[in-house]
């Protein structure tokens, strides 16, 4: 048993003052530092700095490990011609993210506090990088493809990628599914899968930029020239309304959403998604703002994602949500601070299902440590200053084991 006491515990939802944390593999008790070692009396005893902040490990629900190598080789500031350069250099960037540079990503996330990841492998050469990782991963075996002729090629494919991680499930490795997208995927496809796969975490990329929206609406646009050079496509095969049908049944986690306009977002709302904001991708990309006050408006779960290096400068859920802090500049910064901290953690794990997220006594011990610059006094601006000054944790818990 180990006790931490902090002047500051984020619990996922609430700030508190002056408390302690008593835990093994899971969180026995919070309450007050007296209390908890008068109750666990051989415990080990831990005080943190008065500059010190103790919180849920980080959950990344949205990334891809598989094109981890890129740094300069991609091209930014258009979805198409981002898309047309992932393309042309794919195989060269797979080729060179061989296993040092999926540690390198997992170790960096580690390092800065992450302790679950969602992974979307459209290959499955990352598998054993994730199953090795120290953190828990909800392994999202990706599927795409849209061809008629294919699907029932691609749906093999898939379910042979999707049983070899079944092999290796645990605790914390956890299959998974992604839906590439609408535009993509076949709609047989989609069913065969959803009919298969009823139990699993679902997650699916949505209305990204502007071109997919066009093509998806009116089969115009840069992405019909697209298709049709790469595809023999001169039509979407679902239209968004379409797909959101298709899955209705089950709570996806939809990444992006950036186009997603009032009737969709009502449709995600009925149906009880929740939405991926990945906001340096987005900017990177040219794919426009998600705007998070249509979200709330409508009570839909947002959560915060880097997206890959593909797309992305780091991994780090702390530069993500010092991005979106700048993203939004007509929300106060205090409370998006405090909205972002609980996508980082809280939000994540319910809409993953995961007993994390939380300092709450049955939840997974995954707790990080983090040590600010100087005190702060002020609850109404610690979570700002979290943002704003952390960078990496200083000590990291998963399932109460030290791994930092």
């Amino acid at each position: 048993m180990k006790i931490i006491t902090a002047k500051w515990i984020f619990d996922g939802e609430n700030l508190l003052a002056d408390h302690a944390v008593a835990f093994e593999e899971t969180i026995e008790a919070v309450g007050l530092p007296a209390e908890l070692e008068k109750r666990y009396p051989e415990a080990k005893k831990e005080e943190l700095p008065k500059s010190s902040v103790l919180l849920p490990g980080l959950i990344n629900p949205h990334l891809h490990l598989e094109f981890g190598a890129n740094t300069t080789q991609l091209s930014y500031g258009d979805f198409m011609t981002w898309l047309q350069s992932v393309i042309e250099r794919r195989d060269e960037l797979v080729e060179h993210c061989k296993a040092g540079c999926y540690k390198r990503q997992i170790d960096a996330m580690l390092q800065a506090g992450t302790t679950t990841f969602g992974a979307v492998s459209s290959y499955g050469l990352d598998t054993k990088a994730c199953k090795s990782a120290p953190q828990r991963v909800i392994f999202f075996n990706e599927a795409i493809g849209s061809q008629p002729a294919a699907v029932d090629a691609l749906y093999a494919d898939f379910m042979q990628r999707l049983e070899e991680s079944e092999t290796l499930a645990s605790e914390r490795f956890i299959p998974g599914v992604a839906i590439h997208s609408p535009y993509s995927v076949h709609p047989v496809l989609i069913k065969k899968i959803l009919g298969t796969c009823t139990q699993m975490p679902l997650t699916a990329h949505f209305m990204e930029s502007p071109a997919e929206k066009e093509w998806l609406e009116s089969g115009s646009g840069p992405f019909r020239p697209f298709f049709e050079n790469f595809l023999g496509q001169s039509a979407p095969l679902c239209f968004p309304e379409e797909f959101l049908d298709l899955i209705s049944s089950r709570k996806v986690l939809l990444t992006h959403a950036v186009q997603a306009d009032d009737a969709l977002l009502e449709q995600i709302s009925r149906a009880g998604h929740s939405v991926i904001h990945c906001p340096r991708s987005n900017r990177l990309l040219g794919c426009g703002r998600l705007a998070l006050e249509n979200l709330n408006a409508r009570k839909i779960p947002w959560l915060l994602g880097t997206d890959g290096l593909s797309s992305n400068t780091s991994l780090s859920l702390w530069d993500e949500m010092r991005a979106a802090l700048m993203l939004h500049p007509l929300v106060d910064a205090n409370r998006l601070a405090e909205a972002l901290l609980k996508a980082a953690t809280s939000r994540s794990a319910e809409a993953l299902g995961l007993k994390a997220g939380r300092i709450q006594k049955g939840y997974h011990a995954d707790l990080i440590t983090v040590a600010l610059p100087s005190p702060v006094e002020s609850p109404d601006q610690l979570a700002l200053q979290l943002v704003l000054q952390t960078d990496s944790a200083a000590s990291v818990y998963i399932g109460g084991e030290r791994h930092l």
